[in-house]
Parts: structure tokens; sequence; C-alpha cells
């Protein structure tokens, strides 16, 4: 294992990280959604994309399956949910057999660099708050492509990144933290783009990054404290670690360095028309 102050190997940082947010210190720390935003950011997304009653949508990285069960709930659609941890994937199916919606998702357990799906078979694909961990992102945004009907859409929600971050954001812990790797929304972009997408909306929601940051470090916080009084023994946690990522992520927040971003893409040639997109949002909180 890589120490946490150390970069590691894009393939070490992809397997950690899976493993990470099938937790329940991921829990703990993030909410039940993982990602800035939370399923206000989600839903967001499905109504760029136009979910609807009739699609079949591909939810890559799906984690524990939240934003699937909700994207089924709220827009009828079928959902196929994708997770590296085997894992997540068995929590995945016990909360979808709570929510009710069962009919309407499964989960299964993959690679997003190699997706286990024929071709052509998803008319859209969800990525939250993950691609920017991935190793191979052009090998990644080709997948998205190929699994894809003729004018299928892909959303994506991600870290971005203006300018060099700091030495404290280079380690695994920073990687697990989905940080370490961000890449400005342009790269983002060209990489969708290279895959055969064009761009059809962008827009940023820095403040909601900014929000989990000082939830997470408030968190900590009481962790530690918990600790200190010999009541919560973290196994494998290094606190400290853990905390001066925190405060270097929420100064790279506010220096601007940080961001985070909502990107829609259609495959070019497919002639579809985009569906409509609601009111454009600047960099406020998700409604």
């Amino acid at each position: 294992m890589t120490p946490a102050g150390e970069a590691p190997s894009a393939h070490e940082a992809k397997r950690c990280c899976a493993a990470a947010y099938g937790s329940d210190w991921a829990r703990l720390l993030l909410g039940d959604s993982y990602h800035p935003g939370g399923l206000a950011l989600t839903e967001r997304l499905g109504a760029l994309l136009g979910l609807g009653p009739g699609m079949h949508v591909l939810d890559v990285a799906a984690g524990t399956g939240v934003s699937a069960i909700h994207l089924a709930d709220r827009f009828g659609c079928q959902m196929t949910g994708i997770d590296l941890s085997e894992a997540n994937v068995a929590a995945a199916q016990v909360a979808t057999a709570r929510a009710g919606v069962g009919g309407l998702t499964r989960f299964v357990a993959g690679d997003a660099e190699r997706l286990p799906f024929p071709n052509d078979g998803f008319d859209a694909v969800i990525c939250e708050c993950a691609f920017c961990t991935f190793p191979d992102k052009q090998v990644a945004a080709a997948e998205f492509a190929r699994v894809l009907r003729p004018g299928g859409r892909v959303g994506m929600s991600d870290l971005t990144r203006e300018g060099p971050l700091p030495a404290e954001l280079d380690g695994l812990l920073a990687w697990i933290a989905c940080i370490a790797d961000a890449r400005p929304l342009a790269e983002y972009e060209a990489y969708l783009r290279h895959a055969g997408f064009r761009i059809d909306h962008a827009e940023p929601h820095h403040d909601a990054l900014g929000a989990m940051v000082r939830e997470v470090r408030a968190k900590l916080m009481g962790v530690e404290l918990l600790v200190g009084l010999k009541k919560l023994d973290p196994p494998g946690i290094d606190l400290g670690q853990a905390g001066v990522i925190a405060r270097a992520a929420a100064e790279a927040v506010q220096a601007g360095t940080l961001g985070y971003a909502l990107l829609v893409g259609v495959q070019e040639g497919s002639g579809a028309a985009p569906p409509p997109a609601g009111r454009p949002r600047g960099s406020g909180s998700p409604d």
C-alpha cells in the first residue's frame, strides 16, 4: 500500500477509491450521495439529459446506488449502475429493494474503462464525481460513446482545477477524495469531443463544493474530538492527514483553484435536438 502522503499509481488509486467509497467512513463524512450538491445536483443533471420513462440510463461509478435510485424514482427511467467495488454493488442492490424501484434499477460490478455492455445499449450515460479518478480518461470517454445509442447523451459532474494544486493534495488520501487528478473543465470537454461528443451544456457549481468541504471539515473535527475522548477508534484512518487535506482543499476552493462543474454532451452527427435545459445556473448552490 502506498503511504498516505505519497502519490499512488493511477490503478492503485482507482482500487482504493472504490474500496473507500464503500466504507462507513465515507458515508459519515460525505453523506449518502458522496458528491457536491447531493441529489439536487443529480436531479439537475437528469433534467439536462432529458431523462424520462422508456429511457435506459447507465450510471458509471454508481457507488451504493443513491443517484441511480433517485433518478429512477424521479424520472421513471430504467437505470443500470456499475461500480468497481462489489461491496458497493451489494449495498446498492439492498437499497434498491428497500426503495421499491427494483423493476427500474439493476447494479453490476465492472470497470469504467472496460464496460461489460454491448454497443448502442443505452440512451444516456451519467458519471458523477468519478471521471477524474479514472487512470485512462480518454478510454473511459470512448467507452461512454460506445455503449450509447445514436443520439445518446452523456452527463458528467466533477471537480475542476485551474492551476497547480498545493503539495498537500497529491497523496493517496487526496486521490481518494477525488482531488489529486482533477482537471480543467476544458480538458474534460476535450476528452468528450475526442470520443465523438458535441458539448451541449456546461455550468459551474463551485459553491456546492465549498459547502461540502466545510461540512467534511466540521465532521472531521467531531471525529477527532471523539477519538480524543476515547469514544471512537477509527480503523486505518489518518485523521491528521485527512485534516491537512481538508484544510488545503478549502483554501484551494477559496482561491478558485478547485471548483465543481456539470457537463453534458451529445454524440456528433446524431441530428438529435437537445432537450430543454431550463434556466442555466451560475456558481450558486443547486436548487
